[in-house]
């Protein structure tokens, strides 16, 4: 494929290409020649990643005809660089990824309650890419609804802080029984609330973390006209994180930036959105039942990986949206859906997820 460098024993980085700027205000500078990592990805991967590539370089040839010309670097994570020896995520992916600001990738496998940590939890905390954004509408494909021209909504999922952190002890080892012994003897907590044979998991949340994702999502709402912001949560139950979640996206609200633009009483007039809570488990029922009145949704990250699966599910799936993990300028665009291992190698799967996530990170650059 015409302008895409291959890894063999080491990257080869284009000389045609240059590096996007991270500025020191934290925008990026795109040259008209950018380089731009991807990552194959495991199991289906392979198959649509690279039909993401020519979908994105055809876009490309058409709108500045040469002018401006991606050029793309292979890197290697999980199965391949397992393949080639590699750890799955290699350090010099992700110092390059790092170098490079920008990038692309296909799904990457876990293990389900062994063996080490996300890949994707890697990538997303490398760059710190605190929010998740998933831009979720139907474009005229089969959907379980009756009404999917009724879903137009963008779910903004923290990344950076809670139960996805892998604080974690796993039941009867040492770690576990120091953990208990603290909650039992200095906390007072009941024994029986942690049970000898239980595991633990830390949920941290905190004030920096989510104000920054909040900011990012009121930004969105307001420069795309959205009228309506929801912030969910389990906060009537989990009032020390999601509670306080909740609480700190209002507080975010009466900053000067936002003051009289993004507004929680009333109806939400020309350059205004309105901000309100609600509980997770009836956004859920909501989203099904009058998806249309969602606009945003502002959420953690465990509830954001719930809700955004089930808004892909309204419009068909996983298969037909995009997803972008965003920073301070850095960004990592992906496939929404997971690997697919059982139909892989049939070229039979939908490249329809990355692909919309490549133009995404078009628009992400400026080439629009």
């Amino acid at each position: 494929m015409e302008n895409v460098c291959w890894y063999s024993k080491s990257v080869s980085i284009p000389k045609e290409g240059s590096f996007i700027k991270l500025k020191a205000d934290k925008t990026i500078e795109v040259p008209n020649n950018p380089i731009i990592p991807f990552i194959q990805g495991d199991g289906i991967g392979p198959e649509i990643t690279p039909q993401m590539l020519k979908a994105v370089n055809k876009a490309m040839k058409k709108a500045y005809s040469g002018s401006k010309v991606i050029y793309w670097v292979e890197l290697l994570a999980g199965d391949m660089a397992e393949q080639k020896g590699l750890e799955r995520m290699p350090k010099e992916t992700l110092d390059i990824l790092k170098q490079s600001v920008v990038s692309i990738k296909g799904p990457l496998g876990t293990p389900v309650g062994k063996g080490g940590k996300s890949l994707n939890a890697i990538l997303r905390q490398s760059m710190d890419f605190y929010s998740a954004i998933r831009p979720v509408y139907w474009m005229g494909q089969p959907s379980p609804i009756p009404n999917p021209q009724r879903v137009n909504v963008a779910v903004f999922r923290e990344n950076s802080d809670d139960v996805y952190m892998a604080i974690e002890y796993m039941p009867k080892t040492d770690a576990f029984k120091k953990v208990r012994e603290f909650f039992v003897k200095e906390m007072s907590v009941s024994e029986d609330a942690i049970p000898e044979d239980a595991g633990i998991t830390v949920k941290p949340m905190s004030e920096f973390k989510t104000k920054r994702h909040v900011r990012k999502a009121f930004r969105y709402a307001l420069q795309n006209g959205k009228k309506h912001i929801a912030v969910a949560g389990k906060g009537n139950i989990m009032k020390a994180t999601e509670g306080m979640f909740m609480n700190w996206a209002f507080e975010v609200a009466k900053e000067p930036e936002f003051e009289g633009k993004i507004i929680t009483e009333g109806e939400p007039k020309e350059g205004q959105a309105k901000l309100y809570k609600v509980i997770t488990d009836q956004m859920l029922m909501q989203l099904v039942l009058n998806p249309d009145y969602y606009d945003v949704i502002i959420t953690q990250n465990l509830n954001g990986d719930y809700i955004s699966d089930l808004a892909s599910a309204l419009v068909g799936g996983p298969g037909y949206v995009p997803s972008g993990n965003i920073g301070d300028g850095y960004a990592l665009f992906e496939s929404t859906h997971g690997t697919a291992y059982d139909v892989a190698g049939k070229n039979i799967a939908n490249p329809l997820s990355i692909t919309l996530s490549g133009a995404m990170m078009l628009e992400y650059l400026g080439f629009y």
